[in-house]
């Protein structure tokens, strides 16, 4: 199981990106799909999950702004971030609940992807 995510950049204060995670792999459910964040000198964060059945959480200081969508026809996941602020500036990284196929039987782990870079900055 791989998870690759993409549509990190530079972005000004105030600006919207959209980051997308693709899962791929012998997968046979996807559970909870998350994204986390971790700015130079702190610690990881969670910015936003998403469960199969439709639950979502976020953190404290992206509500209200962010937003987290999945197409499970296409085991990918988004995270849409508008009104972004410079505090936001950090390596985002996405994660994902797989039970894929072993063989003879299915195996659940959580699964992590590369992190990519958004900067917000004037």
């Amino acid at each position: 199981v791989q998870l690759q995510a993409s549509g990190g950049g530079l972005v000004q204060p105030g600006g919207s990106l959209r980051l997308s995670c693709a899962v791929s792999g012998s997968i046979f459910s996807i559970d909870v799909m998350g994204w986390y964040r971790q700015a130079s000198g702190k610690e990881r964060e969670l910015v936003a999950k998403s469960t199969r059945g439709g639950r979502t959480e976020f953190g404290d200081s992206v509500k209200g702004r962010f937003t987290i969508s999945r197409d499970n026809t296409k085991n990918t996941f988004y995270l849409q971030m508008n009104s972004l602020k410079p505090e936001d500036t950090a390596v985002y990284q996405c994660s994902a609940d797989v039970t894929s196929y072993d063989t003879t039987r299915l195996l659940t782990d959580r699964y992590w992807g590369q992190g990519t870079q958004v900067t917000v900055s004037s």
